[in-house]
């Protein structure tokens, strides 16, 4: 995760226009597209109202990458040098929340429904019609809730692309990738051959299996899960003569549950039901 809480601050101080800022977030987020592993963390500019922020997210910054996300509105906490309470930009509360999540439950889980811990109050309390106005545009709201404190309550990626919406499949892609691959680092300069391809498949399907036993992945079973292919027919020979092993990969991410629908119906005797 990469995020550049700072960034804000020299806004705030005059040193960078809005122009600038968005300049420097398009460029995290090219990062982050590059390298292929990390996931930036935004924060929109300080005392915008949801209306504001809703323009700024689709007018004038206008971002759309699956390895981005969009924290809103700013947090207040309170600042130790002075005893007051002082604003500060989200990303670095909900880069503390991601590890956290990571710890307790898992990269698979998505990082929200959690507490923002040393939050004191938020810029912006947040009604769930706006929050409905946001949550679709893949604007993660921070809210607080009578009882239940101030939580994060969204885990979507800024991409148009339905398949990468929710923040905990880009994530677990990533964590997949990166252990796949460093978990197979020893078939380099192996003989090429039917052998070779057997146990890359034995492997790779031992560690997703694990991932699956964890609640990683969808399905009842690993065959539903997951599936590993390593063969003559993903390794042609002019694959092997250029000195390459492909595997094909497909694993089935569990997405999180955003909604619980409740229908309810009232019947003419009199009696009414409840189907959740």
């Amino acid at each position: 995760m990469i995020a550049v809480p700072d960034l804000m601050g020299a806004y705030q101080r005059g040193l960078l226009d809005l122009e600038s800022v968005i300049a420097v977030q398009q460029g995290l987020i090219s990062h982050c597209e590059l390298m292929g592993d990390r996931v930036a963390i935004l924060d929109p500019p300080p005392g915008l109202s949801p209306q504001q922020v809703r323009s700024w997210r689709m007018d004038r910054a206008n971002f759309d990458s699956k390895y981005a996300t969009l924290y809103y509105p700013w947090i207040s906490v309170a600042d130790p040098a002075s005893g007051r309470a002082t604003l500060v930009p989200p990303s670095g509360h909900i880069a503390g929340i991601w590890a956290r999540n990571d710890d307790t439950r898992g990269v698979h889980k998505a990082p929200a429904n959690e507490v923002v811990r040393g939050a004191v109050a938020l810029q912006t309390q947040l009604t769930k019609s706006e929050h409905d106005l946001l949550n679709p545009i893949g604007l993660n709201c921070i809210r607080s809730f009578p009882g239940r404190g101030i939580r994060v309550w969204g885990a979507r990626t800024l991409a148009s692309d339905p398949a990468w919406r929710y923040l905990n499949v880009r994530r677990l892609f990533n964590y997949l990738e990166e252990s796949i691959l460093a978990g197979t680092q020893w078939v380099v300069f192996e003989p090429n051959d039917d052998a070779l391809w057997a146990r890359i498949r034995r492997t790779v399907s031992a560690f997703l299996v694990n991932e699956w036993r964890k609640g990683s992945l969808f399905g009842l079973t690993p065959d539903e899960a997951f599936y590993v292919k390593c063969d003559r027919e993903t390794n042609p020979p002019e694959s092997v003569d250029a000195g390459q092993v492909i595997c094909e990969i497909g694993v089935a991410p569990v997405k999180p549950a955003e909604f619980v629908v409740f229908r309810l119906s009232q019947l003419t005797g009199g009696t009414g039901g409840v189907d959740e």
